[in-house]
């Protein structure tokens, strides 16, 4: 059941870069739907002018592929699906005649299908939002899907005596009754959090209308002088940094003499839609200082995650701005992007008018919902995160798996309009790439101006922010920036322990200007880029000194306990 479980995190958490999304699209899908990226307009049209201009060449392609069937059918085909496509693992798909040359005729007609895009030499935008179509259709149409020709789920129903099928149904009913309407992903029952989740002991030591700010209590007898204070993606609750305790990246720094902090951002309702990147931004530096009031120091560690890498290192940007660079000792990166040009394949599917459409009806509502964007975040990866659990839950009958970083994934939160809006601008217009067109808390953002030591860790195979796009971002950076390439997907890379056999991570002391040229000269360590993490941190925090007896401080006294109050809102 854990190797199960493992196999579905990454499914969720990682597969090509190339897959990828930067946050625009993904902003915008949720406001108004991605569906829309299923009617392709213009793309479409220019997609036939070219196969009438190329007559020839289509002509070859239908005769190619019509050989191809007719071999199929007469059982000479060497089609045959590849060792990692899941989907035809079952003996039958093999064995059977029948299901062998239906599942050999589905994958001549997809092949088919992305030759016509590749063969069209269209532009780049065209090219990716057909791409986009024919593998939503393709995908959609694999005999897998279907629950008269799925061998595994005849012989389920047959062992069970359609009690599976019955269970499946009931499912299906269930997840379609509420948004996002796909198919649940996780078992939740058996997590809670404060429970098993978000356990490390801590307290609340500071709240605003905004967040929390969670003080964490040592775990050794000395601690390092420079604290740390995380940044969690606004978009999502913050225990992904504290997940069950051999998963807590929090629980990690503390064993290792650090400080730690985190804010907990509240879950905002509609009357909450004003708050934008400045609200945002000015509650990290708020933050910043009740950690160095609480530790006494006039210098912190910032990591951002994600969305909370993004509001970070505008907030730093001020700080240098104001002359106040110096009260940061380090600036940590999780997965964050920063440069959105071409971020992934659906980059091309968002243009000025849509990303207006999706602004007004988030101002409409208040917020962005949650749900709304995990059902963008699954459709970005249909195979893997809509067909795959199709099969289990209702093919099958299937309970999805019990994982803690599935749990997290899909307690979803909302965004607040104001910063919906800054974000789609941002994204579209690729606004910190361009030193002075992006105004944070009345200053100019240029981010080559922050001089102070970055440590950027990407993930191999993450397709919200694809690694190469983050190691563009890396390069935005003014200071000495040392870029970590971690195993896996976009949660995974993060949630990646010590106690993972299989985690690695790759490291090049030179930062050339090609990602390419960086990974050609890239070492590989085994383990994870936790313990590289803490040994940078604690190169850049000072001498030890007694761990303190009592969280908080006489100015910032405790609230209460962690995990918080914020993290439990609906």
């Amino acid at each position: 059941m854990a190797a199960q479980a493992e196999t579905q995190m990454q499914a969720v958490t990682g597969r090509s870069a190339a897959d990828g999304s930067p946050l625009d699209v993904m902003l915008t899908d949720a406001a108004i739907g991605p569906v829309r990226r299923l009617v392709p307009g213009r793309a479409g049209l220019k997609l036939w002018a070219r196969l009438a201009s190329r007559p020839v060449d289509t002509a070859r392609l239908g005769l190619r592929t019509t050989v191809e069937l007719g071999k199929v059918a007469l059982g000479t085909s060497q089609v045959e699906p590849g060792p990692r496509d899941k989907r035809f693992a079952d003996p039958a798909w093999t064995g059977n005649p029948v299901l062998h040359r239906l599942c050999q005729a589905y994958l001549v007609t997809g092949s088919a299908l992305e030759h016509v895009v590749d063969d069209a030499d269209l532009d780049w935008r065209s090219e990716q939002q057909m791409r986009y179509v024919v593998q939503m259709l393709v995908d959609a149409m694999a005999p897998s899907n279907n629950p008269f020709l799925n061998p595994a789920a005849l012989k389920t129903g047959l062992d069970t005596g359609g009690r599976s099928y019955l269970n499946g149904a009931k499912q299906f009913v269930q997840d379609m009754a509420s948004r996002p309407r796909i198919p649940a992903m996780v078992d939740g029952r058996g997590f809670s959090v404060g429970g098993n989740l978000a356990t490390t002991a801590g307290a609340v030591v500071l709240r605003t209308p905004v967040f929390e700010l969670l003080q964490y209590a040592p775990r050794t007898e000395q601690v390092r002088e420079v604290p740390l204070l995380v940044v969690p993606p606004m978009i999502n609750k913050y225990y992904i940094a504290d997940l069950a305790p051999e998963r807590s990246m929090v629980q990690h720094w503390l064993e290792a003499g650090q400080q730690v902090f985190v804010i907990s951002w509240r879950n905002p309702a509609a009357e909450y839609r004003a708050w934008d990147l400045d609200s945002y931004a000015g509650a990290v530096l708020g933050a910043l200082d009740a950690v160095q009031e609480i530790t006494g120091s006039d210098r912190s560690h910032v990591l951002g995650l994600c969305a909370g890498g993004i509001v970070t290192s505008t907030a730093v940007s001020h700080l240098v701005a104001t002359g106040q660079g110096d009260r940061i000792a380090g600036l940590t990166l999780g997965v964050t992007l920063l440069d959105q040009e071409r971020a992934g394949t659906v980059g091309s599917m968002v243009d000025a008018n849509t990303a207006q459409i999706a602004v007004a009806q988030s101002q409409r509502k208040g917020y962005l919902d949650g749900k709304a964007l995990a059902g963008v975040f699954a459709w970005l990866r249909p195979n893997d995160l809509i067909w795959n659990y199709w099969v289990n839950n209702y093919l099958l009958g299937k309970r999805p798996p019990a994982f803690d970083v599935l749990v997290w994934n899909s307690d979803t939160t909302r965004m607040p309009a104001g910063l919906h809006r800054d974000f789609i601008t941002m994204s579209l217009e690729n606004s910190l790439t361009k030193p002075g067109s992006l105004t944070v808390l009345g200053t100019p953002v240029d981010l080559g101006k922050v001089d102070v030591d970055s440590y950027v860790v990407a993930g191999s195979t993450d397709h919200i922010c694809p690694w190469d796009s983050c190691y563009r971002s890396a390069h935005l950076l003014g200071g000495d920036t040392r870029f970590v390439l971690s195993t896996a997907g976009h949660i995974a890379a993060l949630v990646n322990p010590p106690s993972n056999p299989k985690s690695n991570f790759r490291v090049n002391d030179a930062l050339p200007e090609s990602a390419q040229e960086w990974q050609a000269g890239a070492v590989t360590h085994p383990g994870s880029w936790w313990a590289d993490h803490v040994a940078w941190l604690a190169a850049r925090s000072g001498e030890l000194k007694d761990a303190p007896k009592d969280l908080g401080s006489a100015q910032h006294d405790r609230i209460g306990k962690a995990p918080g109050a914020y993290v439990m809102e609906p």
